[in-house]
């Protein structure tokens, strides 16, 4: 059933995008798509309750996908700032069409659907780190997810208005920009060893000490959940 959910949308999604230049990530272009890749509506109901909206993050998921098998099948760089950019610019390359980022940035910056658009990025992010073999569990898995957050929708913001020749400006954009994160875990190690700094800030690291990443599978066991077991 779930093979079947998602062939139909993969289908959809690619009707869909001829469209998306011309009607952003919106009802008329839904219809577009359903009609091109003769997809009953009801269907289309079924495998996209929310519209347009699900289809947008399919494709943003899609590219995450294709990041992540890329990084999987690549020699990447020794330096793990290496490893991070080229990740980060595995990601920008699976676009496929530039004006389709373009019309969902400009759908996720709407209020209703900030909230997705925050957990396509964030998505993104931990993707990244898991791929790369990020073992952290506790404060850190947190605070390297909310950095790269924001390296990486910098840098695509800055990618969509890029017009040099291969990209080569937005590279150089994200190296800056790792370059700044790097200066701020430099200062941080400082502080861890700077006696004084540390018994200051005793109180605080202790509290962020007792902070965990959440468990790999998540629990079911809680209220509002809901169990796969069944009688």
């Amino acid at each position: 059933m779930e093979n079947a959910v998602n062939d139909t949308k993969d289908r959809l999604l690619d009707a869909a995008l001829m469209h998306v230049p011309f009607d952003g990530w919106s009802e008329t272009t839904l219809k577009a798509a359903a009609a091109d890749a003769d997809i009953d509506m009801a269907m289309v109901r079924a495998v996209c309750p929310r519209g347009a909206v699900d289809l947008a993050r399919a494709y943003h998921d899609r590219g995450d996908a294709q990041m992540v098998a890329r990084l999987q099948s690549e020699i990447l760089p020794d330096r793990f700032r290496d490893k991070i950019a080229s990740a980060v610019r595995f990601r920008i390359e699976a676009v496929t069409d530039k004006e389709a980022v373009r019309r969902g940035t400009t759908l996720f910056a709407l209020p209703m659907y900030a909230g997705d658009g925050a957990k396509a990025i964030w998505g993104t992010a931990d993707k990244i780190w898991t791929a790369l073999g990020d073992t952290s569990d506790d404060v850190n898995w947190y605070t390297k997810r909310a950095t790269l957050s924001g390296v990486y929708s910098a840098t695509l913001l800055y990618w969509l208005g890029d017009d040099s020749t291969d990209n080569q400006a937005t590279w150089a954009f994200l190296d800056r920009r790792i370059d700044d994160v790097m200066q701020i875990e430099k200062v941080k190690a400082q502080v861890r060893d700077n006696k004084l700094l540390s018994t200051l800030f005793a109180g605080p690291n202790w509290v962020l000490g007792q902070v965990k990443a959440p468990p790999a599978t998540p629990r079911t066991d809680m209220p509002g959940s809901w169990s796969s077991a069944r009688d």
